[in-house]
């Protein structure tokens, strides 16, 4: 009734408008200089624009109106209308001055002012950490994010687990242009950080539509629904743009391999003769494969050591030829094309507007299963290796296939004086699997040796409407969301899941199929009293109930005292929660990973699968549940340099885990319920997800900008950011009964290390920007703090990665206006981790296969990439 309700009365507000005159003007910058870009809001409300080429604009606001003018870089301005012109002239200012849409509902906040630690990056700021994408930019940006490559993790390499704060990919939020965005059809499932967490697949937003990212370092699900536990990252696309764009930029290691080519073009179109605009992106990207394989001298999977011909059964010339065991590891193969655009048309009768943003990217890529040397599978009958050669083993590829596609409507209005923005969201991620250079043993001579073994779709659709307005003293706003979800597995072709499966990665099977769909809404409000101009308190609260597993009721206060303009202490603590995800619930599959010390076939049971359930006494996956408690201070010492300081609990209740493996206990004699199952299955372990664990996670943020520092004929900007963290296990990892009777430990110590110790610390950026004459130099050196990977049993074999610095240089030279050159070195001293010290366990690098880090991770394992690129307008 209350969904009926909600539907019925988006619809009368959509019908309701209220009159407004246009005011229109130039903006400058502080040389007289038209100023393309600069973000106009009519203080207090969502309404708002941005200049043109020519730095014109027009914006529907009453007499008495505020409009707040900001741009990045520049002091932020407010000015009363008080008729139909107004110009202005932009002075050059900081980051603490710039409006921020995210983390308030009720109005538009500078960094300054907001009662919450928020980061705003630019476009430009993002460029210029020399990374190619999205994800790893915020991670050479935001000291708190992480994402780093991945290798042989099927198609996790394809997508790089992606957090904020260490509490996984799961309860970062994204959003663009303040809408949410769908997550992925992956659930992280392989031995690598995030594992059994599921996220926004962030390579599929090219960074050549983006504008800025909004970073909210807060708790935010009483505002913003569930996932928003460690925060929310808003994307805010490109509107009106001076020029056409074009970037083309290519890349490759000092070790040759790695190449890399991007380019992209933006543009913008007017629309209509009242301030309309199409902003258009397109954007291609491609990368070949790394290689940093061990060399180990032997084979310890297999008990194959150099030179011993009774274990080698004749193969010694092979190995010795191969002493990598012929692995490919490092980044994946990649190409990906992207198609974005955003939208924005005022009604003719000045009553609001019309907006539309969203994107396509269509996504390939390849990466590498363990190499089958000819100790392991001896025979391919002739299908890899032509008749009468000598048979040297086989790697099998892992291919997929990957389309995001994204699309937002919407208008907003004015009824009665308040603002309405009502819009409704599609989202889908799709990813189809190939397995190919392999072959099913099972079959024999007829096996093939492509195979497509499996697709996962997930996707939602969502109707949102957000209220707001302010008053002398008060800021309101209420809102509502109605979201559909939806999960599919699809089976492989039966070739690639008969009897053993094919080689590395067993096909899904018809009883891993699934359409899985549940639906939700919620309801939220927010307020705020400001009952003098440095002091706000404000609080809000959010009500949601979902079909499948109940209902949450999440809230939060907050309260912010300015000090005397160039500063302000700020606090917050609310609740928070976290739904589980379809894919958690219903993910089921055979996959081939090391296990019991030997590589074998593991099964993933589903949440609703009576073997799980009933048999093993699993209950029913429900939401986490958060409580989140920040405090800090802002402060601006003098115009060019600012800080801030942020301390942060949150506790995490019930959180979803990915067991490890459960397998035979080694007893003989008996059969336990959990070995019947792992032989009804030709299986030897299996895996599920279940609540089981509190987490407690402190960290403390810092910021610290001084920007416009004179130095020869130059000016030099030196920013210095630091997060430094800890997570912590509290109470004990809640085991069913069933199987704890049974002696089985569900998640055990190297489980636990991708909870509390799989991500940095300790991190710290330190950036310079010089600009002289046409030259533009950024030398940024970033500090990832120690990770530590610990053993499944023994402590002892525990290993802890010390910490190191990476150091960039980027530099751009401005032949003109209109073209640019540039060049990079990321690594430039050529820093790789500390190399994997087994202690013995040859399971700790796979035989030796691997030499650094990959099940904990702190920057990859590249080295040195050199870049070159040029930018032109027109």
């Amino acid at each position: 009734m209350l969904k009926n309700y909600l539907i019925l009365l988006m619809f009368c507000l959509a019908s309701n408008f209220i009159s407004a005159q246009m005011v229109s003007g130039t903006v400058l910058d502080d040389a007289s200089m038209p100023l393309p870009g600069v973000t106009i809001v009519v203080k207090g409300t969502t309404t708002g624009t941005t200049t043109d080429f020519d730095g014109n604009y027009s914006i529907s606001a009453s007499n008495g109106d505020v409009l707040v003018f900001s741009y990045v870089g520049f002091e932020t301005q407010e000015i009363t209308v008080s008729g139909n012109v107004i110009n202005v002239t932009m002075q050059a200012g900081v980051a603490l001055d710039e409006i921020i849409l995210v983390g308030n509902r009720a109005k538009p906040r500078t960094i300054l002012d907001s009662p919450v630690p928020i980061d705003n990056i630019s476009v430009s700021e993002l460029r210029n950490t020399g990374q190619p994408t999205v994800d790893k930019m915020l991670s050479y940006k935001v000291p708190s994010f992480n994402s780093s490559n991945q290798t042989i993790s099927d198609a996790t390499a394809h997508f790089d687990p992606a957090d904020l704060r260490g509490l996984g990919p799961s309860r970062t939020l994204v959003l663009i242009n303040g809408k949410r965005k769908n997550q992925s059809a992956l659930v992280y499932i392989n031995d690598t950080p995030g594992k059994g967490e599921v996220g926004v697949d962030l390579k599929s937003i090219p960074a050549a539509a983006i504008e800025r990212i909004e970073v909210l370092r807060d708790g935010a699900s009483a505002q913003y629904g569930s996932d928003a536990i460690a925060g929310v990252i808003n994307m805010v696309l490109k509107k009106n743009v001076e020029y056409t764009t074009v970037n083309i930029t290519t890349g490759i290691t000092t070790e040759g391999d790695g190449f890399t080519f991007a380019a992209d073009l933006n543009t913008a179109l007017n629309v209509g003769d009242n301030g309309g605009y199409i902003n258009l992106t397109f954007a291609y990207y491609e990368q070949e494969e790394t290689d940093r394989s061990g060399v180990p001298g032997g084979d310890g999977l297999f008990g194959v050591i150099f030179g011993d011909d009774d274990i080698l059964n004749g193969t010694t010339p092979w190995q010795q030829a191969n002493p990598d065991l012929g692995m490919t590891v490092g980044q994946p193969e990649i190409k990906k094309f992207d198609a974005f655009f955003n939208t924005g048309i005022p009604f003719k009768n000045d009553k609001g507007e019309f907006y539309a943003f969203g994107g396509m990217t269509y996504r390939t890529g390849k990466s590498f299963a363990l190499y089958r040397a000819p100790y392991w599978i001896p025979d391919t009958f002739n299908l890899l290796h032509e008749a009468g050669t000598t048979y040297e083993g086989f790697q099998p590829t892992f291919e997929t296939e990957i389309l995001d596609n994204y699309f937002t409507v919407g208008t907003k209005f004015k009824v009665h004086g308040f603002n309405v923005d009502l819009s409704g969201t599609h989202g889908r991620n799709a990813v189809d699997y190939e397995v190919n250079n392999s072959i099913n043993l099972d079959l024999g001579a007829d096996s093939p040796t492509s195979f497509d073994v499996g697709a996962y779709t997930f996707s939602n659709v969502l109707a949102n409407l957000d209220v707001s307005r302010s008053f002398d003293q008060v800021n309101v706003a209420f809102g509502a969301e109605i979201k559909s979800e939806r999960f599919t597995a699809e089976a492989g072709e039966p070739d690639s899941y008969f009897g053993g499966g094919v080689q590395s990665f067993p096909g899904l099977q018809p009883s891993n199929a699934i359409r899985a769909t549940r639906d939700s809404y919620g309801v939220y409000a927010d307020l705020e009293w400001e009952p003098t101009e440095e002091f706000l308190i404000g609080g809000a609260i959010r009500y949601e109930d979902f079909s499948d597993f109940g209902d949450n009721t999440s809230w939060k206060v907050n309260a912010r005292y300015l000090l005397g303009g160039k500063g302000a202490i700020r606090a917050s603590y609310g609740t928070g929660f976290r739904a589980p995800s379809l894919h958690q619930i219903y993910l089921s599959n055979i996959q081939t990973l090391v296990s019991g010390g030997t590589v074998s076939n593991q099964g993933t049971f589903n949440n609703v699968d009576p073997i799980i359930r009933e048999g093993l006494g699993v209950p029913q996956l429900t939401a986490e549940t958060s409580k989140n408690i920040s405090a800090g201070i802002t402060y601006k010492p003098v115009s060019n340099l600012s800080l801030s300081v942020d301390f942060y609990n949150v506790k995490v209740d019930d959180r979803v885990l990915f067991t490890g493996e459960i397998g035979f206990d080694g007893d003989a004699g008996t059969t336990n319920p959990v070995e019947q199952i792992l032989l009804d299955n030709s299986i030897t372990s299996l895996k599920f997800f279940v609540n089981a664990v509190n987490t407690n996670t402190t960290g403390v943020d810092v910021v610290v900008n001084y920007k416009n520092i004179e130095l020869g004929s130059g000016k030099l900007a030196v920013t210095l950011a630091a997060n430094f963290n800890e997570t912590k296990i509290e109470g004990q990892i809640d085991t069913p009964p069933l199987l704890a009777a049974n002696g089985y430990e569900i998640f055990n110590r190297k489980e636990q290390s991708r909870i509390i110790s799989s991500r940095p610390k300790s991190k710290v950026i330190l950036g310079f920007d010089y600009k002289i004459s046409k030259f533009n130099f950024i030398l940024n050196n970033t500090y990832f703090g120690e990770v530590t990977w610990q053993h499944a049993s023994d402590p002892t074999k525990d290993q802890t990665f010390s910490g190191k610095i990476i150091t960039d240089l980027i530099i751009n030279y401005e032949i003109s206006d209109k073209f640019i050159i540039y060049g990079s070195a990321n690594n430039l001293l050529n820093v790789y981790p500390d190399v994997i010290d087994t202690k013995g366990d040859f399971v700790t690098d796979l035989g030796g296969r691997f030499k650094y880090p990959w099940e904990v991770n702190q920057f990859g394992f590249k080295g040195t990439v050199l870049n070159a690129g040029i930018i032109f307008k027109f």
